[in-house]
C-alpha cells in the first residue's frame, strides 16, 4: 500500500521557504484563519479533591498522546469552568520548556479525556478548529518534522529557551487541502500508524522477553556461581538465600570504600544508564550544559569505581566508571577494596533480587525519591566468592549475554527506524508531498482505536531514550 504511492500531479509555490510547494488545489494559510478558540487555561493552585480536573503539560508525550494517572483538580468558579473546559476535537500544546525536544507538543482531545471534564493548564494553549478543519488534520501537521520545527524556531528566545503563547501559534502558516481529502489523509495516516505500532509492540515483547532471559542467567551467576552441582548453604540473608558454602557473606563497607574528591572540573561528566551502567555525558543542547556548568561540586570517579544514583539505586542506576571522570553529588562513589572484581558486583547490584533489597534500605519521604545513602549501603549484605572466581563469574557472564545484547541492540534500533519511517511518512503525507487519496480509498474498515498510544512514544523495554537523564544537579542533591 504504502511504496504505491506517487506525488500530486500539480504543484505551485507555497510562498513559504520551508514549505516550498504544495499540491496546486491546496490553500496556505495562517493557523489562525481555521480556528474557533486559541486561549490559555487555567492558572491556579488551590488545590480540591473534588475540584476540576486539570491536565499538565507533564501527562503529554513527545509524540503527542497522553499519559494520565492521577490529575490535579483545582477548584474553579462555574464560569471559569465553563471557559476553559476541553471539548473533544481541542488541541493543546506545550507553551514553555527547557527542553526544545517539549516545546511544542501538541495533543488531540479524545472522547476519553473530554469525558473527564478536564481544563488544560495555564502552561498550554488550546486550540480549536473550526468546520472546514479536521483537528486531527492539523495535529498530524503540528506534531510532524514541519510543524515542529516551526513552533520551536519561532518560540526560541535569547536565552535559548522555548516560550510559545496564542499570536505565535496562530501565526503557523499551514497548508490545508479540501475537507473530504483532509479525512482521507487522517484515516490514511491513522492505519498505517496503528500497523507500525503494532510491529512496535511485538518487538518490545520480544526485547522483554530476551531482558528476562538476560537477567535470570545474571541472577544465577552472581547468587550460585558457575558450577550446577556446587553444594550450597543458606546464606543468613533474606533477599539472597542459599549460597555456595564456600562462598562468604560480607557487607559493602568491607568491600568499598566511599569517596567524595571534589576540583577535578577539567575531568569529563559521567551519568548512569539504568542498564548499562556509567557513561560519558554527551551535551547536546545549552540547557544541560548549563545545568553542568558548577563542575567544582562534582565527585571524582575514577575509572573501576563504583557509582550510584542514591534516588534511583532501586531501579539499577549503578555501574562502573569506564574512565576517570565527574559524577553529579546526588551519586556515591565507592572504591572497590582489594580483592573485589567490579564486574561482578555491577551485575549483582542490577539484579531485581538486589535492587528490592535496595528499595527496602533507602529513605524519604516519599517513596519514589527515596535515596540510599552510603551509610546504609556499606551496612547492606552482599554474597563474596573468592577473588578468581568473581573474574570468573564476570567473564562468564559477558559471554553468555553478549548474544542477547546484540540481539536487543538490534532490535532496539529496527524500533528507531521504524519510527523515522513512521515520522517521514506523516511529513510527506500532511504537506502534500504523497497522495494518499487512492489508497485510504481502498483501506478496510478497522476498529476505532486511540490515534496515539504510549508504546510509539516510550523506550523499547530494557533501554532508555537517548535523552534519559537520570543524574541530579548540584542544587537537587541539596534539595
Amino acid at each position: 500500500m504504502i511504496h504505491d504511492l506517487r506525488p500530486y500531479s500539480a504543484y505551485r509555490d507555497s510562498g513559504v521557504p520551508w514549505l516550498r510547494k504544495v499540491p496546486e488545489h491546496w490553500e496556505v494559510s495562517r493557523l489562525k484563519a481555521r480556528l474557533l478558540r486559541n486561549d490559555a487555561g487555567v492558572w491556579g493552585d488551590d488545590f480540591d479533591e473534588n475540584g476540576t480536573p486539570v491536565l499538565r503539560s507533564t501527562e503529554q508525550t513527545i509524540n503527542g498522546g497522553w499519559r494520565i494517572s492521577t490529575p490535579a483538580r483545582i477548584r474553579l468558579s462555574q464560569s471559569q469552568r465553563d471557559a476553559a473546559l476541553l471539548l473533544e476535537g481541542d488541541l493543546v500544546i506545550t507553551k514553555s520548556s527547557g527542553s526544545h525536544a517539549h516545546i511544542g507538543k501538541t495533543s488531540l482531545v479524545t472522547r476519553d479525556i473530554a469525558a473527564m471534564h478536564c481544563c488544560h493548564s495555564n502552561f498550554m494553549q488550546r486550540l480549536r478548529p473550526n468546520g472546514h478543519t479536521l483537528p486531527a488534520m492539523v495535529w498530524r501537521f503540528l506534531n510532524s518534522p514541519v510543524g515542529r520545527e516551526q513552533m520551536v524556531f519561532q518560540s526560541t528566545t535569547t536565552t535559548g529557551l522555548g516560550n510559545l503563547n496564542g499570536t505565535i501559534l496562530g501565526n503557523c502558516v499551514l497548508a490545508f487541502p479540501p475537507l473530504p481529502e483532509q479525512a482521507a489523509i487522517v484515516r490514511f495516516l491513522d492505519h498505517a500508524d496503528r500497523r507500525i505500532r503494532r510491529y512496535i509492540r511485538a518487538k518490545q515483547k520480544l526485547i522483554k522477553l530476551l531482558e528476562e532471559q538476560k537477567q535470570i542467567i545474571i541472577h544465577r551467576a552472581v547468587t550460585c556461581g558457575l558450577d550446577p552441582n556446587v553444594r550450597l548453604r543458606p546464606s543468613g540473608v533474606e533477599w539472597l538465600g542459599e549460597v555456595p558454602e564456600h562462598w562468604e557473606v560480607r557487607r559493602n563497607g568491607q568491600l568499598f570504600a566511599q569517596h567524595n574528591q571534589t576540583g577535578f572540573a577539567e575531568l569529563p561528566i559521567l551519568e548512569v544508564s539504568l542498564k548499562t551502567g556509567v557513561r560519558i555525558r554527551e551535551f547536546e543542547n545549552a540547557a544541560r550544559k548549563q545545568v553542568m556548568s558548577d563542575r567544582e561540586k562534582y565527585k571524582r570517579a575514577a575509572k573501576g569505581d563504583i557509582a550510584y544514583n542514591m534516588m534511583r539505586m532501586w531501579q539499577g542506576a549503578v555501574g562502573v566508571a569506564p574512565v576517570d571522570g565527574l559524577v553529579s553529588p546526588a551519586y556515591v562513589v565507592a572504591r572497590p577494596l582489594p580483592g573485589v572484581e567490579v564486574r561482578y558486583f555491577a551485575s549483582l547490584f542490577r539484579t531485581a533480587a538486589y535492587m528490592g533489597e535496595v528499595d527496602n534500605c533507602s529513605r524519604g519521604i516519599v517513596k519514589d525519591r527515596n535515596r540510599l545513602y552510603w551509610q546504609d549501603f556499606k551496612q547492606s549484605f552482599s554474597p563474596y566468592p573468592p577473588p578468581a572466581e568473581q573474574v570468573q563469574i564476570a567473564d562468564a557472564i559477558d559471554e553468555s549475554t553478549r548474544t542477547l545484547q546484540h540481539a536487543m541492540d538490534r532490535i532496539v534500533r529496527e524500533i528507531s527506524l521504524l519510527r523515522e519511517y513512521r515520522t517521514r511518512l506523516i511529513a510527506d503525507v500532511v504537506t502534500g508531498k504523497l497522495d494518499v487519496r487512492a489508497a485510504a480509498a481502498n483501506l478496510p474498515d478497522e476498529s476505532d482505536e486511540p490515534v496515539a498510544l504510549d508504546d510509539t512514544d516510550a523506550p523499547a523495554e530494557g533501554h532508555e531514550s537517548a535523552d534519559s537523564d537520570l543524574d541530579a544537579a548540584p542544587e537537587e542533591a541539596e534539595a
